[in-house]
């Protein structure tokens, strides 16, 4: 039975889409959302890899072992929440993935050198990487690597580039993610600061090859037309949310990312690349499917803990201080050097930072600057994944090539955090 689901698994991944969107309008079917939803990962289980598996049982496990133990002493938060957690992500990736089909083509065969090309590598990976996402790596790593291999200069740009999107791309899941966990933040207020860290935490890794690695830097051979797509989705939805901002963030790039993929596609005919896309290659989202329920259940579970033992596990007499912003991003940057999704360590977070009442702009700026640098510098985050499996890049040399990046981009995001909404 579930073998013979499997082929539709791409078409069950755009329902959960559509339904998103129609339950906007009515929100009762929002539990049809998480049928659909749960209904993929229960159809591709098998067909995950390894790593995927491995991680959601974890996760499942252990936020259904805190369930039980919350219920047990009468705390139970509903299977609504259980099973909805996270839920609103899933559409935003979906339709993020859509922006794959917008991918720039290769325009030469020449690579170009020095500090130019640094700059527009640099520059092309961020916006690039901020509407098609993970995708750019493998497009620019491709074109780049030599011997199956990147040098520490590109693994560097590349990383940190793409990485640093997430501190202002609306389109970044880390958007998302911020917008579920500080569900009163403004984007607008992130912006500013986010292009500010953005702009920073690019300049300082291209100082550094230029000044003190002194590398000779191949790059990717980026046109400025290619750039046009991000620049144009990234101001729609911008400018959505300015004259619309009763309308979710995410729902607005739900609204926007499929339409606007589809109309500036490059492969022709439309409808059979749409087909393929849809049919085929749209299940490499399954992994985050289990990733981003799992982390829901577990997220639950963890909260559900929380109102059992509401003496220990609280801020008592605390504010959301300059001191707790710099503590707090310390840890989460801290897991996600050692390999725990940045998705898991602001779960965990959220539930005990939100009594303080914080400024929910200001809590989001946290969440971005612990997934932007964290995952730009971590050997175990799915960037790090990536150049290590795809491009054979060590791990250890990830890691020691960007430990004072991460003291660096810590120390100038709370100073930011201070100037900025102190």
């Amino acid at each position: 039975m579930v073998a013979a689901l499997q082929r539709y698994t791409g078409w069950f991944i755009l329902a959960t889409l559509l339904l998103f969107l129609i339950s906007s309008i009515n929100p009762s079917l929002f539990i049809a959302v998480a049928i659909m939803a749960w209904l993929v990962v229960i159809v591709e289980w098998n067909r995950l890899p390894a790593a995927s598996r491995n991680q959601g049982y974890f996760l499942l496990i252990v936020g259904i072992s805190a369930l039980v133990f919350s219920a047990w002493h009468g705390v139970f938060l509903g299977w609504g929440k259980i099973l909805t957690q996270n839920l609103q992500l899933l559409p935003m990736f979906i339709a993020v993935s859509f922006l794959a089909l917008t991918n720039p083509a290769v325009e030469d065969d020449s690579l170009p050198k020095g500090k130019q090309a640094m700059v527009t590598t640099a520059v092309g990976t961020n916006l690039l990487g901020a509407v098609i996402n993970l995708s750019i790596l493998f497009v620019f790593g491709d074109r780049l690597q030599r011997n199956n291999t990147l040098t520490i200069a590109q693994t560097i740009v590349l990383a940190r580039s793409f990485c640093a999107a997430a501190w202002w791309s609306p389109f970044f899941i880390a958007a998302g993610v911020a917008l579920t966990y500080a569900p009163d933040m403004q984007y607008y207020r992130t912006l500013l600061p986010g292009l500010v860290m953005c702009g920073i935490a690019i300049c300082y890794s291209i100082g550094e090859i230029v000044f003190i690695r002194r590398s000779e830097f191949t790059g990717y051979p980026v046109r400025k037309e290619s750039l046009a797509v991000p620049l144009l989705l990234a101001v729609a939805v911008i400018i959505g949310h300015h004259f619309f901002p009763e309308v979710s963030m995410i729902l607005l790039i739900c609204l926007i990312s499929p339409p606007a993929a589809i109309l500036l596609m490059r492969n022709r005919p439309r409808l059979a690349n749409l087909h393929d896309f849809i049919s085929n290659r749209i299940i490499s989202t399954i992994s985050q499917f289990v990733l981003f329920l799992a982390a829901g259940v577990f997220s639950v579970g963890i909260t559900s803990v929380i109102h059992v033992y509401p003496e220990i596990f609280n801020f008592a007499g605390q504010t959301f201080s300059h001191w707790l912003f710099a503590l707090v991003s310390a840890v989460l940057i801290g897991l996600g050097l050692i390999g725990v999704h940045p998705l898991v360590g602001i779960s965990i977070v959220s539930p005990l930072l939100l009594p303080l009442h914080p400024d929910h702009s200001r809590l989001g700026f946290l969440f971005l600057t612990s997934w932007a640098i964290s995952t730009g510098s971590s050997p175990l985050s799915g960037v790090g994944l990536v150049l290590t499996g795809r491009y054979h890049v060590s791990p250890r040399s990830i890691l020691l090539n960007n430990v004072h990046y991460v003291v660096a981009m810590w120390l100038i995001a709370n100073l930011v955090n201070i100037l900025y909404f102190g």
